[in-house]
């Protein structure tokens, strides 16, 4: 089949897709008739709740005086909380990834010998399949790596002979080499990609045994795969905080669900990365990179307030940048005071911006951090605050690592594949019933016409 056929969208197809009835059930008032909670959200925004977990914890509100009031978010994983963790272990100037790895898989903090115990193990599956890099990753390279490292992991259920068990011992091995091949998977796909379509040279690193996950991601991504100390911890932090949020997000939530059917391990990782790669989810930090990309080249003065905050304003009025009336990286669906993520990386990206020279764009970052929720709340009627999120310093200090855009995501996913791979043990774990939400029906009953019946509408 000829390409531009496959991809040709014709009129035809556009008179049927017309026909597709959304607009007699999207209002509000419908969902309220019928008590249905649109997006498993009341109208306030809150998730219902579809499950127990003690893998995580997104606290955002306290009680006071009886009443729900906003709060500082904090973020918890079995129970510790992160800045905690991300104290402890840059006080002892480690690397936390496998450690928080460690804990959130099998809920205990580990031994000095057991992390090096389970490190090993992990490290031992930094390794494709004989020729899957040639075979599989070379071969039709997408533009999208997410879509690139999906299929990757479904084509990887190939090559293993206990694919189907879901046996808690298999599901944990296989999870463990997942959460070891998702950087490979991931830069292998990139470097193709540019190859063949960009005629760039061609580089595949062999990951190395004994460097941390975050080190090896530097060192398979650069060519002469050299990198600084802070670049590495600095990214080994920002996995850390990806790693996991709560239960509810969509992918993990995603995982809960296709986990509940019984199929695959990569069945079930394949769909959650299908959902991380929405833009929804996902790719929020590529937006905000283009934002400031944009920005810097539009205000005069970075350091000047009114020319900043007028900015602002026209972001927010869909005069500026890609005209959707957002500030990216700005607002969560459950922080509203603060993203705990952000000030804990904030505290680290000001260490990196120095050293990259880049001190007058992090002081423009910061900035923007003090102003947009006043131009916010200037605009719009808020009902709770807003504050930035994790995406917004992420994805400037993916910036100053030199990660290309293509790759942002893909990072994400390389952290969160330990938490979904806990969801999906947590799951079986628990099985009882398989996930099936309910929707209701809303459309009338109909008569069948016979065919010579039938009346054309024009």
């Amino acid at each position: 089949m000829d390409a531009s056929y496959f991809s040709e969208i014709t009129p035809y197809m556009v008179e049927l897709a017309n026909r597709v009835q959304s607009s007699d059930y999207t209002s509000d008032d419908l969902f309220v008739k019928h008590d249905v909670k649109r997006g498993l959200r009341d109208l306030n925004g809150k998730g219902v709740v579809a499950g127990l977990t003690h893998i995580s914890d997104v606290r955002a509100k306290k009680i006071v005086d009886g009443e729900e009031v906003p709060c500082h978010g904090e973020l918890f994983y079995r129970g510790y909380n992160v800045k905690d963790l991300v104290d402890g272990f840059s006080k002892e100037d480690r690397f936390g990834f496998e450690e928080v790895t460690y804990l959130l898989l099998f809920d205990s903090l580990p031994t000095k010998t057991e992390l090096e115990e389970f490190k090993t193990l992990l490290y031992s599956y930094r390794s494709l399949p004989t020729s899957f890099v040639r075979d599989i990753i070379m071969k039709a390279p997408s533009k999208d790596m997410m879509n690139t490292l999906a299929r990757s992991v479904l084509t990887l259920y190939s090559y293993d002979d206990r694919a189907d068990d879901v046996s808690l011992p298999n599901v944990l091995r296989q999870s463990l080499q997942l959460i070891s091949l998702f950087p490979m998977l991931s830069i292998y796909g990139y470097q193709a990609y540019k190859h063949y379509h960009d005629g760039q040279s061609l580089f595949i690193h062999q990951p190395d045994m004994n460097l941390s996950t975050a080190e090896n991601i530097l060192r398979l991504l650069r060519p002469d795969t050299k990198y600084t100390p802070l670049e590495a911890k600095l990214l080994d932090i920002a996995l850390v905080l990806h790693m996991e949020h709560g239960g509810g997000n969509n992918s993990s939530f995603t995982t809960h669900v296709v986990s509940s059917s019984l199929t695959d391990t990569y069945s079930v990782i394949a769909a959650a990365i299908g959902s991380l790669k929405g833009p929804r989810h996902g790719g929020a930090n590529i937006k905000v990179v283009q934002m400031f990309d944009t920005m810097k080249k539009e205000i005069k003065d970075w350091k000047n307030k009114e020319e900043v905050k007028e900015y602002l304003h026209k972001l927010l009025n869909k005069e500026a940048f890609d005209h959707s009336g957002l500030i990216y990286g700005v607002g969560h669906a459950i922080y509203s005071k603060s993203d705990p993520r952000a000030v804990i990386f904030k505290s680290f990206v000001e260490k990196l911006a120095i050293e990259k020279g880049l001190s007058d764009e992090y002081n423009l970052y910061s900035l923007v951090e003090e102003l947009a929720p006043v131009v916010i709340n200037e605009e719009r009627k808020m009902y709770k605050g807003v504050s930035v999120n994790v995406d917004f310093y992420s994805g400037f200090v993916y910036d100053m690592l030199g990660l290309p855009l293509e790759l942002y995501t893909p990072i994400f996913a390389m952290a969160r594949i330990v938490g979904w791979s806990a969801h999906r043990m947590e799951e079986l774990a628990n099985n009882g019933k398989i996930i099936r939400p309910a929707y209701k029906p809303i459309g009338e009953d109909k008569e069948y016409v016979s065919m010579s019946e039938r009346i054309i509408d024009n």
